[in-house]
């Protein structure tokens, strides 16, 4: 540190502790304080107001582990105080733990009558009390004795992270007083905050700097420690002139956006963020009542319809402020989700039931998609994002990247469709900006852009854990309007922040593909039971839309349009990005399984009620048969029917062979030695060797994974270095005969644990299917299964959503190396120019591909799919137990591995029913049917979503089934497009719908039954 600097610093140091802070409080009034513990589970207010409330002395210890207790105060304000100036408060210390906010004791106060009155934190500990010099008040706190699991990112693992822990008191109450506040020296401290924070910033020998730290010393100067209040406005004085120096005409432009990212679980149950919403949200209305100026970004619906449920008034509060414009609902999604794990329909369906809450409660639709902290984004996001009406994109994740800098802060996001949207990395490198001026030097000088444009957003408040702005960073944004030194800051909307970037930025860079997220690599894995039961979720969820549609047109029976929208909103909850990733305490995931389980109890009834009423309203005799929820033909059955199974001719055998066993049909061998490794793969319709030479596949690897830093998030390259590989086998023996099937049963022992194989050859099926179960007992290490294919190739083709995306296999750049670990969802494929190999899986997300020195010449791929992890922190229990795996390999071309995806996870379904048409039939191509539903308008309209899967152009037709009045084409939302595309129609006459569509165009399908009455 430069010798002057430090001198200025000690003196500023001491003189601000000294004599300002003293100073903030002119008088202080003692009040009476008594209390109740709640029970475990938080109690609302009437209910809690009836109990007996007992006397609780300062320094009274309280709060076991995510315990509530309520605390009464009563006071009166002095008459004395009647003129004399100053913010008349209550002053609330429940038992901080040293000041940081979110993640420790938090409180929410509330006057007699059981208004929500604020939020207290370490931070913002004050609230005005409602009453007048003279008067009494009585007023009650709900105080949270929320444990501080992250330990100053210790990452030691801890047992504070379940329900059903409990311990020793976490804190001892602080001192709760009435305040008056002297608000000139509040003022001052704010004065030399921002003065201070600009001689740290401002070249050492400009002469701005000098003029500001002579003033700075003349202030001091002025205050005499006797009589420090008698010195104020002499200081407040001798600053306001270099307060007063306006911006320079090129300063960076920064617009200031009100935030509390309240992550909606983490280090916290849910039901903890509902009270976390209720204390920022309180917080942010009672600054808004003080400060015209505060606009306040918030996203997430689920947090909102929280507060409706919970806190009804507050939520009315809420109401106004949006009609004015300063609470702003942005982002357009149910929660700020994880973007890579969620399936195609679930993040549509995030945006879809996002929108159309803040339409139905506010009138407000957002522009603006926001994601600050999700673990990077997939490709296909810009084209869903666009159809949902969004316009432009904010993160700040990118800023986390380990290896690369990311080259944007302003620039075009290109997806995988082409599709394009104006995205924004706020180079203050945070969402829990203060506004200081360290901060804003650092944004200013940070901004990638600075030859082409001059602004950027921030969002300022405190977050993670809740809290949002304070007085004091509206201050901060006040001094710093117009500053020589400084960028200027002005509080704004982030819609008006987007329309002023884009005007400016006349050609903004493009970035095609996902934005990968150098960092937290292990979110592919971690808690796997959260993943399987995700991916199970949605595609139950698809096939009651499916059923229940096909019922109701051609039963009439009643469409569950209520309780399917229950459920997706769980499933849509639990795909927040500290959730379905694996990065929250286990009490969070012991929720998330209760929940699934009741999803999937929804799903099944919707399910069976559905079939057994198209069974019964069937013409022809009831038999034995197939229900095909897929948009492939399986055995002869149509997509989305029911209809008796068609066996092929096939002879299928399990043979011994050498110290190992041959599997076969008709199209496939598959050769394993005598420990279950796979060493030949065979297509035998054209003679390709899939295995490399001196190669095994279903290889099981196990790895120590001790990441540096965050357990469950992260997966450090390191990890690559300490394979080992499980290759004995304790047994291996076929599999007992069974009609149309082979297979062998394979087991291993490794640590404390134990794998257990049993893979399976059909007939007439060129899949070989690979059933794992894995009894997992392992502390930090990660179980893959590996499978080298023999292709030479430079990228592997990943399945995401409504669509796949090309990585590359090789590490010619740093970009590409620090791409080792990847998404995938249903399947991986990897190919040379004739003949490729499939990987596919039901509930596996996590992968790595890559390419390897092959001998005799070339190269082979490896793909291994990442089964378990096994972290300490913030669950140390993650992942232990039973999980359940299938992998089935797929020799062939592109489309065969597409068919093979949907195969594995909407398997047949079996009923016993005459055969059912299926409500809508599309031409065979590339073109893939997702999703068949009831319009949620409640209109009978049927609504069928598609896309292209190959990333090619193609064509298709698609035909309603029903008597139908015509078709047209709709947003996400299942609105009309419009004339936008003029070389497509947006509307048909009738049923028949013919498409021409772009790479993995998504497309709507909104078909008018003829039937139906209207309204």
């Amino acid at each position: 540190m430069r010798a002057p600097q430090q001198s200025l610093d000690q003196r500023l140091a001491r003189f601000v502790r000294d004599r300002v802070e003293p100073a903030l409080v002119a008088d202080r009034a003692g009040v009476r304080v008594t209390a109740w513990p709640a029970p475990f589970e938080p109690v609302p207010f009437d209910r809690a107001v009836e109990r007996t409330f007992g006397p609780m002395p300062e320094g009274t210890a309280w709060g076991s582990a995510w315990s509530t207790l309520w605390m009464r105060v009563d006071g009166r304000v002095p008459d004395a105080w009647a003129g004399a100036g100053g913010r008349v408060e209550l002053r609330v210390d429940p038992g901080f733990a040293g000041d940081g906010v979110g993640f420790q004791v938090e409180a929410l106060v509330y006057d007699d009558s059981g208004r929500v009155l604020k939020g207290i934190e370490p931070r913002n500990d004050r609230v005005r009390v409602p009453a007048a010099p003279g008067e009494s008040f009585t007023v009650f706190v709900e105080a949270a004795a929320n444990p501080d699991v992250l330990d100053g990112e210790s990452f030691t693992p801890t047992e504070l992270g379940r329900r059903q822990h409990a311990g020793d008191p976490l804190y001892r109450r602080g001192r709760i007083e009435l305040v008056r506040t002297d608000e000139d020296a509040w003022e001052l401290a704010r004065d030399i905050e921002t003065l201070w924070g600009l001689t740290r910033v401002l070249p050492e020998a400009s002469s701005r700097r000098a003029r500001v730290v002579a003033a700075l010393h003349a202030a001091m100067d002025a205050v005499d420690p006797g009589d420090v209040r008698a010195g104020v406005a002499e200081a407040r004085r001798i600053l306001a002139p270099v307060l007063a120096v306006p911006a320079e005409g090129s300063a960076h432009r920064v617009y200031a956006v009100g935030h509390a990212h309240i992550d909606s679980a983490w280090l916290w149950p849910t039901r903890e963020t509902v009270r976390k919403c209720a204390r920022t949200f309180s917080n942010v209305l009672a600054l808004m009542d003080e400060d015209p100026d505060l606009v306040f970004a918030c996203s997430s619906a689920q947090q909102y319809l929280w507060v409706k449920e919970h806190y009804p008034d507050l939520y009315q509060r809420i109401r106004e402020r949006v009609a004015e414009g300063r609470f702003l609902p942005v982002g357009g999604m149910w929660v700020e989700s994880d973007t890579n794990l969620p399936g195609g329909e679930a993040l549509a369906r995030q945006f879809i039931e996002g929108t159309r809450f803040f339409l139905e409660e506010f009138g407000v639709e957002s522009s603006v998609v926001w994601l600050p902290d999700s673990f990077g984004f997939t490709a296909a996001l810009p084209q869903i994002a666009l159809a949902a009406g969004a316009e432009s994109f904010l993160t700040q994740k990118l800023s986390w990247n380990e290896t690369n800098a990311f080259p944007h802060h302003s620039f075009l996001w290109e997806g995988i469709d082409g599709s394009r949207i104006f995205a924004h990395l706020p180079p203050v490198d945070t969402y829990n900006s203060q506004l200081s001026q360290d901060e804003l030097a650092y944004l200013a000088g940070n901004f990638s852009q600075k030859g082409e444009a001059t602004a950027s957003l921030v969002p300022f408040g405190f977050g993670d854990g809740g809290g949002g702005p304070t007085r004091e960073m509206m201050a901060a944004a006040r001094r710093a309007a117009s500053l020589e030194g400084s960028p200027t800051v002005r509080h704004a909307d982030p819609a008006v922040f987007f329309a002023d970037a884009q005007a400016e930025l006349v050609s903004p860079p493009v970035w095609a593909g996902e934005l990968y997220l150098e960092s937290h690599r292990g979110v592919y894995a971690s808690q796997a039971r959260t993943k399987r039961a995700n991916r199970r979720s949605e595609h139950l969820l698809h096939e009651a839309e499916l059923w229940a549609a096909t019922a109701t047109v051609r039963t009439g029976a009643p469409y569950p349009t209520e309780r399917l929208r229950e459920a997706w909103r769980l499933v849509l909850l639990n795909q927040f990005h500290d959730i379905l990733p694996g990065s929250s305490i286990g009490w969070v995931y012991d929720q998330a399984e209760e929940e699934y389980r009741q999803v999937a109890a929804w799903t099944q009834e919707i399910i069976s009620s559905s079939l057994d009423a198209l069974a019964a309203a069937g013409t022809g005799p009831a038999v034995p048969a197939m229900a095909n929820a897929g948009p492939f033909p399986i055995a002869g059955v149509a997509p989305f029917s029911v209809g008796e199974v068609h066996a092929e001719a096939d002879e299928v055998t399990c043979e011994r062979a050498d110290d190992g066993w041959v599997l076969q049909n008709g199209s496939l061998r598959a050769c394993f030695d005598g420990h279950g490794l796979l060493t030949s793969l065979v297509d035998r319709r054209g003679g390709e060797e899939y295995v490399p030479p001196g190669q095994r596949g279903n290889l099981p690897q196990l790895f120590v994974d001790a990441p540096r830093r965050f357990d469950a998030w992260d997966l450090d390259a390191e990890y690559r270095h300490t394979a080992r590989d499980l290759a004995e086998a304790t047994s291996v023996a076929p599999l007992p005969a069974a009609p149309g099937e082979v297979g062998l049963e394979i087991e291993r022992v490794f640590g404390d644990s134990r794998l257990r194989q049993v893979v399976r050859l059909h007939a007439g099926r060129s899949a070989l299917q690979i059933d794992t179960e894995v009894d997992w007992h392992e502390r930090q290490r990660m179980l893959k299964l590996a499978f080298p294919v023999d292709v030479h190739t430079a990228s592997a083709r990943s399945e995401i959503q409504f669509g796949h995306i090309d990585r590359p296999t090789h590490e010619n750049t740093s970009w590409d190396q620090a791409r080792f670990e990847t998404v995938a969802h249903r399947w991986v494929h990897v190919a040379d120019a004739a003949v490729g190999l499939g990987v596919v899986n039901d509930a596996v997300y996590g992968h790595d591909a890559t390419r390897h020195a092959r001998p005799g010449g070339g190269t082979y791929s490896r793909v291994r799919q990442t089964l378990l992890k096994a972290p300490l922190f913030p669950d140390p229990e993650a992942d232990q137990g039973v999980h359940r795996f299938t992998t089935v390999l797929v020799p062939g071309d592109l489309a065969e591995t597409i068919r093979e995806g949907y195969r594995t996870n909407l398997p047949l379904r079996p009923v016993t029913s005459a055969p059912v048409a299926p409500l809508i039939r599309a031409s065979e191509g590339s073109a893939v049917v997702e999703t068949v539903k009831l319009a949620d308008d409640g209109s009978g309209d049927v609504v069928v979503r598609l896309y292209e899967s190959h990333g090619a152009r193609a064509t298709v037709r698609v035909a309603a089934d029903f008597p139908c009045a015509g078709a047209v084409a709709t947003d996400l939302l299942e609105r009309p497009l419009g004339d936008a595309d003029p070389t497509r129609p947006r509307a048909w006459d009738a049923g028949d719908v013919r498409l021409s569509l772009r790479p993995f165009e998504l497309v709507t399908l909104r078909f008018r039954r003829a039937d139906v009455a209207r309204g």
